[in-house]
């Protein structure tokens, strides 16, 4: 029996994104079921690999990172829902808007109106 991961936009989790990324704590930027037709969700990694690129984003680190991290923006992928291993905890709201914005630059987006990360 697959037991599925409860988590919304804006939380950290989990998810295991292969060999070659590993197993690693991403942010969900994509809103809830995207695709009915697709289990999947969009996630951003977060990395210590800090090398101070304009596609990463700073927070405080939390007490259950063991190193400082950055999110890795350029890392945007899909993943299937199956492969969220746990919720962690909610993103900064702050964070997450500027993620949301540099999401945006990098895909050519314009950011109008972006839905909120469900909690803070």
């Amino acid at each position: 029996m697959l037991i599925m991961t409860n988590f919304s936009r804006g939380d950290v989790v989990i998810v295991d994104l292969g060999v070659a990324q590993k197993v690693r704590p991403c942010v969900v930027v994509s809103i809830s079921n995207p695709d009915r037709q697709r289990n999947m969700s969009v996630v951003v990694p977060m990395t210590t690999e800090i090398r101070g690129g304009d596609c990463e984003v700073s927070f405080p680190k939390p007490v259950w990172l063991r190193s400082e991290s950055v999110v890795n923006v350029l890392g945007v992928a899909g993943v299937d829902n199956a492969k969220v291993i746990k919720r962690i905890a909610p993103f900064p709201k702050a964070k997450f808007q500027e993620m949301s914005r540099m999401l945006a630059r990098i895909l050519g987006l314009e950011l109008k109106n972006a839905p909120e990360p469900a909690s803070d």
